[in-house]
């Protein structure tokens, strides 16, 4: 058997961390395996207790958002309304692009519209849960 860490940075707004907080939960919070191998999710997000905030400019925090996607494998996304409106959300889209790092968009339960800036950049979707989230992330690092 072997061991892969998997390093995933989750996309998210402060302002909406009931999102990040269930799929930080089902990602990081459970033991993962996929036929043979044990899956060591790592959260490269940004982190709660040193958020990226009152940042002096544009370009410090486009870097600081860089950062954690340049060492991350996946970038995980929901795809609510929300991300229309978040600064952040482009950025992170950005250094995805940049970096050449798949993204997973989770489509939100219950969400009548999705962010179509989101959609597009998307390299694979899946379902508003635990299951589809973990083997979405293994799918796009085992690829």
């Amino acid at each position: 058997m072997s061991v892969h860490q998997v390093h995933v940075f989750i996309s998210h707004s402060w302002a909406y961390s009931g999102h990040y907080d269930t799929l930080s939960r089902w990602i990081f919070g459970q033991n993962w395996r996929f036929g043979r191998a044990r899956i060591d999710f790592r959260n490269y997000s940004v982190p709660r207790n040193d958020p990226i905030v009152d940042t002096p400019n544009i370009r410090t925090l486009r870097e600081a958002i860089y950062r954690q996607i340049a060492r991350s494998h996946v970038v995980v996304i929901p795809t609510g309304m929300y991300t229309h409106y978040s600064k952040w959300i482009g950025k992170e889209l950005e250094g995805s692009l940049a970096y050449d790092k798949p993204i997973l968009a989770v489509d939100l339960r219950g969400a009548q519209r999705t962010a179509t800036v989101v959609g597009n950049a998307a390299t694979k979707f899946v379902s508003w849960n635990s299951a589809s989230v973990a083997a979405g992330i293994w799918d796009l690092y085992y690829r």
